[in-house]
This record gives C-alpha cells, sequence and structure tokens, in this order.
C-alpha cells in the first residue's frame, strides 16, 4: 500500500469513527462529565494545597487525563464492539493491513478526547476563576496535538492486545490511573519513587505531557517546549512502529486459537 492510499485510508477511518462515536449515548456522556469530574477534583485539591499560581496547570492536567480516558477505554472498546458486531474476522481477513484498521479508531478516540482539553480549561475559568495566563499560548495549541498523537500511537500498541481478550476492559481499567501517574500528567513525576522514573521516560505521554505543562506555566524558553514534542513524536513513532511488528503475532495466535469472534 502506497503512503498516499494509507493517508487517505487513516483520514477517512478517523472521520468515520468521530461520527460514529459522537452519535454513541454512552461515549457522550463518558467524554462530557469524565473529564469535568476531574477538572473539579484538580482544582479543589490544589486550591487546599494553598497553591493558587498553579490552577491552570490543574486544569490541563484534567484535560490531559481525560483524553488519555477517551483513548484506553475508547480504543478497548471499539475492538469489542467490531466483535459484537461480527465485523473483527471481517477487518483481520481485508487486504488492509490490521494496524492500518485499528490505527483510525485509536486517533479517533484521541480526537474525541481533545474535547477534555477545552472542557476542562473553560470549566476551571468560568466555575473557578482560573486565569487563562498561558507563557506559551500559540506552542501550547501546537503541544496539545502532538500530545494527543504520542497517545494515539500508544492507543495502537494497546489495541494489539485488546484484540486477543475477550474482555478489553479486563485490561483497559487498571491501566488509566497508573499511566497518567506515571507521566505526570497532573503531578510531577518527581515527587514518585525512583525507581519508577525509567517507566516515566519511556511513556510517550510523559513528553507530551511534560510539552504542554511547559507550554502552559513553563518559565524558560521555546526549548522547554519544544525538546519534549520532538521526544513525544520519536517515541510515538517508535510505539507505532512496535504496534505493528506485535499486531502481526497477535493476528496470528488469534487465528491460530479462532478467538476473533468470541465476546
Amino acid at each position: 500500500m502506497t503512503p498516499a492510499r494509507a493517508l487517505r485510508l487513516t483520514v477517512v477511518g478517523v472521520r468515520t469513527h468521530v461520527s460514529y462515536m459522537s452519535r454513541s449515548p454512552l461515549e457522550i456522556t463518558f467524554a462530557v462529565l469524565v473529564p469535568l469530574v476531574y477538572a473539579t477534583l484538580s482544582v479543589y485539591l490544589f486550591r487546599a494545597a494553598d497553591d493558587p499560581d498553579r490552577l491552570l496547570t490543574a486544569a490541563v492536567g484534567a484535560g490531559l487525563m481525560g483524553i488519555w480516558s477517551s483513548v484506553l477505554f475508547g480504543s478497548g472498546g471499539a475492538v469489542q464492539n467490531q466483535r459484537w458486531l461480527g465485523t473483527l474476522e471481517t477487518l483481520v481477513a481485508s487486504p488492509t493491513p490490521l494496524s492500518l484498521v485499528l490505527l483510525p479508531i485509536t486517533l479517533a478516540t484521541a480526537v474525541i478526547g481533545t474535547y477534555a482539553m477545552g472542557a476542562t480549561v473553560l470549566w476551571g475559568a468560568v466555575l473557578f476563576g482560573v486565569p487563562l495566563d498561558f507563557a506559551h499560548p500559540v506552542l501550547f495549541l501546537a503541544a496539545v496535538p502532538v500530545c494527543v498523537l504520542s497517545l494515539g500511537m500508544m492507543g495502537l500498541l494497546l489495541a494489539a492486545t485488546f484484540v486477543l481478550l475477550r474482555n478489553a476492559n479486563a485490561l483497559a481499567n487498571p491501566l488509566d490511573a497508573p499511566v497518567w501517574l506515571l507521566s505526570g500528567m497532573l503531578v510531577p513525576i518527581t515527587v514518585l519513587p525512583d525507581w519508577t522514573r525509567p517507566v516515566s521516560w519511556a511513556l510517550p505521554t510523559t513528553w507530551g505531557s511534560r510539552a504542554v505543562h511547559a507550554a502552559t506555566s513553563g518559565g524558560g524558553g521555546a526549548g522547554e517546549v519544544l525538546v519534549p514534542m520532538g521526544a513525544a513524536l520519536g517515541l510515538g513513532a517508535f510505539y507505532a512502529l512496535l504496534a505493528v511488528l506485535v499486531l502481526g503475532r497477535v493476528e496470528q495466535r488469534a487465528r491460530a486459537a479462532a478467538t476473533l469472534a468470541l465476546a
């Protein structure tokens, strides 16, 4: 498949899955309510800590948590939905590589999750009076899509394992809080034990979150934002390549075990 056809397939797939999820009452309810709950709790926690200067950081961190939750549960739910609808076997048997079938799903969940960022920031500004004084407003607008893309790539790797599982939520549920905690989405990773640092550095979500937070409240120059953005893109590309390799093995094992159609 040529790069142009792969890009077209990805764009059409993202548009299709965004349209599909925007018509799901469950997806809409989850996408609307969860980020607002995250934002409310985060702002109150930072206020209780007598740290009013970081209220915007709390709102942005809650938005990142909402995006990650959307990617995690959306990717697992999409694969599970295909299994329930009886189309997963058809997708696996189609000439299109399975990675290009799952990539639009993970990216679509990330696109839906971008609502979380806008919602939490506006929620904090309107309800709690959080000042929208971004350190680098233009770089913030660039860092958020990069972070979303890195989250999508990580979701693609997770989706490779979701194909094998009869109940993808069994893996998605315990991965929600640990990943956003290790990624420093709400609190810096420096407050975590030292043994967690290598794990955090290996996650593209860590660098994407660092870029977004640096653009929000960083006191340094543009390099504090651009360097983590580059690291997030590099790790995201590595995760995408790893997902392609893993999917080949996963697909062979699922075919051999005849577990694709099992719900």
